[in-house]
């Protein structure tokens, strides 16, 4: 006897084992929620916005490390999810995502609530599925998951119409996968490799790049034996923040347009720059022609298409980053070049992070002291603006993924449900989401699914009034011209906590932050913490437009 397409949709995500599925049901999914009814291997998380499943799905796949999945209806619901998706694939995060569709009949005649999804997001995803023939969902499905978390991560869109949800199929499960044409490589050629151990053997002032892919590959170990063993600094992108401890000797914070500027001068000054699972986008390099100028460039990464794109390689390495460095680690001499590290120690004394004393609550100050109060088993997730930057600054991301984050879109408003995904993935650690006033305001109807949830994330809102990173950028770029960034209203977010029926505090100095935080992250549930800070503080270090990274600004 048959079964329907939902019904073995939903028992293929059971042999994925998919644990959650964020969503939000309509009429063109109903089918698909109709089966989950008959589920008790897949919770459901009812999220109050779209992009709010897509967040989640990243933030969960991001903490985890594996697939998230989330879900929406058809036409707004489908778009809805684009901002998530395009988060997802710009950051190589595995997530697939289903979308209802109108009934085949009615596809292409501006049915209501029709939008052609596949064609949407076509740019945005490793690959998406428009399901014709109901018979190929099993397949499809099983590939998805497939394509999504092998070779370079990415997210994957499958569009299911309705008549198709609906259509009885008889079931088989879909064991092998073979995709012609995809077959990502994941050992590099052995020569290549041995080309890779003779030019870090033979520097001097070796330095290493890390990404984060050294953190969706699981490569922190091997990153930590080759630093060691070549006496190497390293240096982080945004998203390759905890996958290096940030206590280590040897660690040089995180480089680029607002990088620390000893991170930047020891990258300027390098003669060889090892750059793992990173794609020297444009907020690394500043301008590409200062860019560790006397440097040789080795590049590892899992997509070959990376590898040359913005900066010219000296070594192409096509692999996976854990991979290499495995064939990678015995090939190489033990080295101790003292005058170069000296020359580390030296920057790091002589730029280091800073911050001038103020009348008012500093920013920078609340993330000393949350990190200051802070457990060994906390993950910090964060939105985008100044808050994004202090944070990646100054709060010390020990382990991998501990540190979640919008890196490529710069997504506001993904911090928070992020978290939520991250807290449902991981329900034994301390979730902390580090937010703007700006940036919550975004998604903050999440607290409904927070407190539904029962989810005990503290939200940390470093509230100066303003759209802090484009007022700053008016500062700089147009003449202190302030134009749209002055929120000359927002709500009282302790207030607001309170209405969602979770604690709310307001911090106005730092005496009040100590008693707060540490009331709050030794509490077991959810909490706003709500810091005035001073209103026109502007992130230090700062690449001017055009600027090299080493002709950093300091405030």
């Amino acid at each position: 006897m048959g079964i329907t397409v939902a019904e073995a949709l939903v028992r293929c995500l059971e042999k994925e084992n998919v644990e959650v599925v964020f969503g939000y049901p309509g009429g063109a999914i109903l089918p698909v929620y109709d089966a989950l009814y008959n589920s008790d291997k897949i919770k459901h998380v009812l999220v109050r916005h779209e992009q709010g499943a897509a967040h989640a799905a990243d933030g969960y796949a991001r903490a985890t490390g594996r697939v998230g999945v989330c879900m929406a209806t058809s036409g707004p619901g489908a778009t809805n999810l684009v901002t998530g998706i395009a988060n997802a694939y710009m950051d190589s995060v595995p997530i697939v995502a289903f979308t209802g569709q109108v009934a085949t009949s009615m596809v292409g005649t501006d049915a209501f609530q029709e939008v052609d999804i596949t064609g949407i997001t076509m740019p945005i995803v490793k690959h998406n599925y428009f399901v014709t023939d109901p018979r190929q969902v099993p397949r499809i499905v099983r590939e998805a998951f497939y394509i999504a978390r092998t070779g370079r991560p990415g997210p994957v869109l499958i569009d299911l119409p309705k008549d198709v949800t609906s259509a009885v199929i008889e079931y088989e499960e879909i064991e092998e996968i073979r995709l012609r044409g995809y077959n990502p490589a994941y050992r590099a050629e052995q020569e290549v490799v041995e080309q890779a151990a003779a030019m870090i053997n033979k520097s001097k002032h070796p330095i290493i790049y890390a990404g984060g892919g050294i953190v969706s590959a699981g490569a922190h170990d091997e990153l930590k034996v080759l630093a060691e063993k070549i006496g190497a600094p390293v240096t982080h992108t945004l998203l390759g923040l905890g996958g290096f401890p940030g206590d280590h000797p040897l660690f040089a914070g995180m480089l680029g347009l607002h990088g620390a500027k000893y991170a930047n001068m020891i990258v300027t000054e390098c003669d060889l720059l090892i750059a793992l699972g990173a794609r020297f986008d444009d907020r690394v390099t500043g301008k590409i022609a200062g860019f560790a100028p006397g440097a040789s460039v080795i590049h590892v990464d899992i997509d070959p298409a990376e590898i040359g794109k913005n900066v010219r390689v000296h070594l192409a390495v096509a692999g996976d980053v854990k991979t290499v460095l495995q064939q990678l680690l015995p090939l190489l001499e033990q080295k101790n070049e003292q005058e170069w590290l000296a020359r580390f120690e030296e920057l790091k004394k002589k730029y280091p992070l800073h911050y001038s004393a103020g009348e008012g609550l500093k920013p920078q100050r609340v993330i000393e002291k949350l990190n200051e109060y802070s457990k060994d088993n906390t993950i910090i997730c964060t939105d985008v603006g100044q808050h994004q930057m202090w944070a990646a600054h100054y709060y010390n991301h020990i382990k991998p993924r501990s540190f979640i984050s919008s890196g490529g879109l710069g997504t506001m408003g993904y911090g928070f449900p992020a978290a939520m995904g991250a807290q449902i993935g991981c329900p034994d650690k301390t979730v902390v989401l580090i937010s703007g006033d700006g940036s919550f305001q975004m998604n903050m109807q999440e607290l409904a699914t927070i407190k539904e949830q029962n989810l005990p994330i503290k939200v940390i809102i470093l509230n100066n009034g303003r759209l802090g990173m484009v007022r700053q950028l008016q500062e700089f770029y147009h003449n202190k011209r302030y134009m749209a960034v002055d929120f000359s209203y927002h709500p009282d977010f302790a207030a607001l906590a309170k209405v969602y029926e979770m604690k709310g505090y307001d911090v106005k100095n730092e005496e009040e932050l100590d008693s707060i935080l540490s009331e709050v992250l030794s509490s077991n549930g959810p909490a706003i913490v709500n810091c005035f800070v001073e209103e026109d503080e502007n992130v230090y270090p700062m690449v001017l437009a055009g600027q090299s990274i080493n002709e950093a600004i300091e405030g």
